[in-house]
């Protein structure tokens, strides 16, 4: 892992891909929701002034962040909504309830980058780690 927690990002032919690491699996989670809005929209131009709630529910870690992913997703396409930071409430085995914050896209400050349609099961890993977890996940573009 390259630090604490954090994203990067991996070629794929057609798609891209997101790996994200942090110390627990919820931090990691968080990395790779991070990792697939920087795609869009710079967090760094983003106001974390209001919260979107997402949930999501999963039999394995696998289809709990490929479903969660896909909400947070959702959230942007239908409100236009931007995220800065991804807080979690609840972060269960089967079960992610998060706060993304951010606020409604702004064409004048966003610079709009991919457009990222869906998160995929393809080559999909979430692992433990040395000194945390390893997410990789392909992204439909």
């Amino acid at each position: 892992m390259k630090g604490v927690a954090g994203y990067d990002y991996f070629d794929v032919v057609a798609d891209v891909g997101v790996t994200a690491w942090g110390p627990t699996l919820a931090e990691a989670f968080a990395q790779a929701g991070l990792g697939v809005f920087a795609l869009m929209v710079d967090p760094g131009t983003v106001e974390r002034r209001e919260p979107r709630e997402v949930r999501a529910q999963g039999e394995s870690p696998e289809t709990l962040l490929v479903n969660w992913l896909n909400e947070c997703l959702y959230v942007h396409d239908i409100e236009g909504f931007v995220v800065g930071r991804v807080e979690f409430l609840v972060f269960e085995e089967q079960r992610a309830h998060a706060l993304l914050w951010g606020e409604p896209l702004d064409p004048a400050r966003h610079r709009v980058g991919t457009l990222v349609k869906a998160a995929t099961f393809h080559e999909l890993q979430v692992r433990q780690a040395e000194g945390g977890w390893e997410i990789r996940v392909i992204l439909d573009i």
